[in-house]
């Protein structure tokens, strides 16, 4: 049964603390990154600031004297002192107007300077922290990737950034300085009371409309996880990725109608809460502003009135003043497009990212080993002692005291059916996650108490969901050792022994043609020449002294005979290291030094392939059941069911 309760008002103080952290503190930490501009341009911009805040007062005075003087110019006619004064005033009025026009562009062009540099520094900033963390587990978190998303989208459609936040922080300065001068001007012209309502007026409308954006936009955060979901489908709809199936099985309608449910579901909670902050609010905001305004205006025709203009308690130099800089004061107290949406949203994705780094580093509890990795490991063995496992907020257990030894210099193939944990055991070994009791040992040293990135140099890791990076092809194999400047010779020998040099031989541009067709002489690789490309980028590795080679399917894509020749030459290819063969095609781990047979995260079986099939084993019941499906034409995967290991 579903509860109605609402939800208990938060309390005057978690009110306050709310809002001084979203008001004051996150205007602190705007602060906190203007440095990352340079000082340069920091004081360049403020004083471009200063000068066009003091110039708009400058025309509006220059104007409102010059039309106080026409009379007596008019009368004194053309050529006397009074005509010139008119004129003098003209061009400081006019000059003031022509360099509004000049330092305008030169504010933008030094805004933009701003928001790249601070965008590129925040940005390597963020990236640093979270690739610094040893694992992967942070990064799976939904809500630590809702976080990531909304930073991600504001850089991708460079909008509202944390570089924007600084530059629109800046620009307070000129807006601040115009309000401020003209409500000096109200209170000189309209005396105190009436100056001091329309202070209280700009500040409820600046208030009511900046606090307005930083509470409706809080619905964005919110909703962070919905507009993941509306990127994804954007992405899939208009992308090449899913184009072909799409149109094959005509899912256009049901991915538009997707697309428009998912559009609602992030925008008409947004669009619901923007009219509960604005509008009725607002009727009363602008209520007072109007009384206000009326008031000044009321006060101001009184004074003026009284025969002859000039003749009454007000000249027509202090009426056209004081006009101006009560209606501009009042149009200074809307929103500032420059400075409110760039620093609220900006904010949120400094935040995000903030937030992120935070995360990532409060949840990698790997630990930060600093040894170095034992020379000329492994020579040994690696061994997996006592190992348990279970994925973070996952209560099922992976493994439960594994134990396992990974003879060095040889190749060791580990099988079972999908599920049994085999890809997750090369992730631990990897340290891409840590086991949760047990450990790694290579050569007798717990691989934890290793210096990750010099333990990851020693591995050579072609994962089954391999990356196919949108580089040329020699970059593509390069990334294997992505830590050395690119070996051209080396990158040549590891495509011919991973049998793809031919074909990209005779690619548009040999090695350097770019593996993906929206690219000016792109290419596109079939899953099999792809796979290939994934084996060259390990053996590459190998090449620039990786010593262990881990292959997580390395041939799924392939066919038979591709498979099978592989396979023949594998032995060969990897001679001298220590290599692991992950796979569920028992007939492709023959030639292995050893075999591992896993089940439920346990190790069931271990030997070679002949004393594995010597035996009434799990290992060769398998063997058998695979090889005849594959006679009779069927799948060699074949249902789990009938596939399950007996213990």
């Amino acid at each position: 049964m579903r509860d109605d309760t609402p939800e208990p008002r938060p309390s005057l103080r978690d009110r306050l603390t709310t809002y001084w952290d979203a008001a004051v503190m996150a205007r602190v930490r705007i602060i906190k990154i203007l440095p990352l501009a340079g000082w340069p341009s920091l004081i360049g911009i403020t004083v471009i600031n200063l000068i066009l805040g003091a110039l708009p007062i400058a025309f509006m005075v220059a104007t409102a004297e010059m039309i106080g003087r026409v009379p007596a110019a008019v009368d004194a006619g053309i050529g006397s002192t009074a005509w010139d004064r008119l004129v003098q005033l003209f061009l400081v009025a006019a000059a003031a107007f022509m360099a509004q026009q000049i330092l305008a562009p030169v504010q933008a062009m030094l805004g933009l300077r701003i928001q790249r540099r601070v965008d590129g520094l925040v940005r390597d900033q963020a990236v640093d922290a979270i690739t610094s963390s040893i694992g992967i587990g942070p990064l799976e978190d939904p809500e630590t990737l809702g976080k990531f998303s909304e930073a991600r989208v504001r850089f991708e459609n460079n909008w509202h950034t944390p570089g924007f936040a600084a530059a629109g922080l800046l620009y307070l300065t000129a807006r601040y300085l115009q309000l401020v001068s003209l409500l000096v001007i109200v209170w000189l012209i309209f005396g105190s009371w009436i100056a001091l309502a329309m202070t209280a007026a700009v500040i409820i409308l600046r208030t009511g409309n900046r606090g307005g954006l930083r509470r409706y936009s809080a619905i964005w955060r919110k909703n962070s996880g919905i507009r993941r979901r509306l990127l994804y489908l954007r992405d899939v709809t208009i992308g090449s990725t899913a184009a072909k199936e799409i149109r094959v099985f005509g899912s256009n309608k049901w991915l538009e109608e997707r697309h428009r449910e998912t559009h609602s579901a992030f925008n008409d909670p947004v669009d619901k809460e923007r009219r509960r902050i604005y509008f009725k609010p607002y009727l009363v905001y602008t209520a007072i502003a109007l009384g206000v305004v009326i008031w000044g205006l009321t006060s101001l025709a009184d004074r003026a009135a009284g025969g002859e203009l000039v003749a009454g308690d007000m000249s027509l130099k202090d009426l056209t003043l004081g006009l101006q800089a009560l209606v501009g004061a009042l149009l200074l107290a809307r929103d500032y497009p420059e400075s409110d949406p760039p620093t609220q949203f900006g904010m949120n994705a400094l935040t995000a990212l903030r937030e992120v780094a935070t995360t990532v580093r409060r949840d990698d509890t790997a630990p930060r080993g600093t040894l170095p990795v034992p020379e000329g490991a492994p020579q040994h063995s690696i061994e997996f002692r006592d190992l348990d496992f279970h994925y973070p907020g996952a209560d099922e257990q992976i493994f439960a005291g594994l134990n396992l030894t990974l003879e060095a210099g040889k190749t060791t193939a580990i099988v079972g059916v999908n599920g049994a944990g085999k890809t997750t055991l090369m992730k631990l070994l990897a340290r891409l996650y840590e086991p949760t009791a047990g450990g790694i040992y290579v050569d007798g040293v717990n691989i934890s108490d290793i210096d990750a990135r010099e333990w990851r140099r020693t591995l050579s890791v072609v994962f089954q969901d391999f990356v196919r990076f949108e580089f040329s092809a020699a970059d593509n194999i390069a990334t294997g050792a992505a830590f050395d400047p690119v070996d051209r010779a080396a990158v040549v020998e590891a495509a011919r022994k991973a049998g793809i040099h031919e074909a990209l031989e005779d690619a548009p541009d040999g090695l350097d043609t770019m593996l993906s067709r929206g690219y000016e002489r792109g290419i596109d690789l079939s899953g099999g020449q792809w796979q290939r490309i994934a084996i060259a980028r390990s053996l590459y590795a190998l090449a620039k002294g990786a010593r262990l080679l881990v292959l997580d399917e390395p041939t799924a894509a392939l066919d038979v005979r591709a498979e099978a020749a592989f396979f023949d030459q594998f032995v060969d290819l990897t001679r001298g290291a220590t290599s692991v063969l992950i796979s569920h095609r028992f007939s492709s781990v023959r030639r292995a030094d050893t075999v591992v047979v896993i089940d439920q995260g346990r190790v069931i079986e271990s030997g070679s392939h002949d004393e594995l099939m010597s035996c009434d084993t799990n290992y060769r019941r398998l063997f058998e059941l695979q090889a005849r499906r594959f006679r009779e034409g069927l799948d060699v995967e074949g249902d789990e069911d009938e596939l399950a290991v007996t213990p």
